[in-house]
């Protein structure tokens, strides 16, 4: 049987560029017909190579997919179907930025197939939604998570918190007013500041580090829903299936500019973007290394299967159980761990 491969679309299209974005995007406005049979032109190459795998997820990213028509986004999903095997309960998610799609646009795209929505709503404070560069209020992003609920999809949500003048107070009352939306998954990202943004080129005085953990620390005690990996949280069964399956280890193709793919061929894995821009067989040591690096974001920790244990530092694990602890077949960060996540996975690979 064909090794099931999950599915990563990239929408690099936005309204506009906000303060702190690196991703690869850009606010001009597409050409929805080119882009979907570019989409749909690559889905068919990858469905040839893979055999019409099986695909249990798909992820539209961006950029700002809701941004799409939901015709292209059905010709895109149709494609798909004809090329791979969508699995029965695929999981297929957009990205959507309060104020670019409504509840009857809404109700398009989940006719055309979308079952789960994630919505780009950073902040719930109209002041820190400027500081950032967003186009939408804290009611455009209330209104769209309430259409979501309304049309019994699975809704998440993003938030960054870290900014100037943040403490982990705030950070907590932001966590109570999360609580009281009800939302069953929201992703907590600490603001970074990436070089060659606007935010960069103001200098803002940034929290520091101990209180960036204190923050940390105030998300996991206030949320209602657990955290399952560094940034994300979530109620059982309201993981985001894409991206653990991802951070597990399964293999996944990129489609579109500024994708990432990690695809498995006759046993080899390779390093892919999408748009045909990279295509290069990984070892296999250091495919085992991104396992680790993945698996250890996440509260249930990398399965430890021959690869990984021979890239392990097995005298650190055993000299460090504060840190990092094996059960069974698998190995995780403790709590103290997580705090120094980076630095512990340079001591961890050998």
């Amino acid at each position: 049987m064909t090794t099931p491969h999950n599915i990563y679309i990239h929408v690099p299209y936005c309204m506009s560029k906000c303060r702190y974005c690196a991703f690869f995007s850009s606010a001009v406005r597409p050409d929805w017909e080119k882009y979907t049979l570019e989409m749909c032109t690559e889905i068919q190459y990858w469905g040839r190579i893979l055999n019409h795998a099986p695909v249990p997820t798909i992820f539209f990213g961006g950029g700002t997919p809701s941004l799409m028509p939901a015709d292209a986004f059905g010709r895109i999903l149709d494609t798909v179907a004809k090329c791979f095997q969508i699995q029965h309960e695929c999981e297929i998610t957009i990205e959507a930025n309060p104020g670019t799609i409504d509840a009857a646009r809404l109700g398009d795209f989940q006719a055309a197939g979308m079952n789960r929505l994630s919505v780009g709503v950073q902040s719930l404070n109209d002041a820190d939604l400027k500081f950032l560069g967003r186009r939408h209020t804290v009611n455009d992003a209330r209104r769209l998570l309430d259409a979501g609920h309304a049309a019994n999809l699975r809704v998440s949500a993003d938030f960054i918190y870290g900014l100037p003048g943040q403490t982990a107070d705030t950070v907590a009352a932001t966590c109570r007013e999360i609580n009281a939306i009800g939302l069953r998954h929201c992703s907590m990202y600490e603001l970074t500041i990436e070089a060659g943004t606007p935010l960069a080129a103001d200098r803002p005085a940034m929290p520091s580090n101990n209180e960036m953990a204190e923050m940390y620390d105030a998300i996991g005690r206030t949320l209602a829903i657990a955290r399952y990996e560094v940034s994300n949280y979530a109620a059982p069964g309201d993981e985001c299936r894409h991206n653990a399956n991802v951070w597990d280890g399964a293999p996944y193709i990129g489609i579109g500019r500024g994708a990432a793919g990690r695809p498995l061929i006759n046993g080899a894995w390779y390093e892919q973007m999408g748009a045909g821009a990279q295509f290069t067989e990984l070892s296999r040591r250091d495919r085992a290394i991104e396992k680790v690096i993945t698996g250890m974001r996440t509260m249930r920790g990398v399965e430890m299967t021959a690869d990984v244990r021979d890239v392990i530092n097995h005298d650190f694990v055993a000299s460090h159980r504060n840190l990092v602890m094996i059960d069974g077949d698998r190995m995780h960060a403790t709590n103290a761990g997580i705090l120094t996540l980076d630095n512990l996975l340079i001591e961890l690979i050998g």
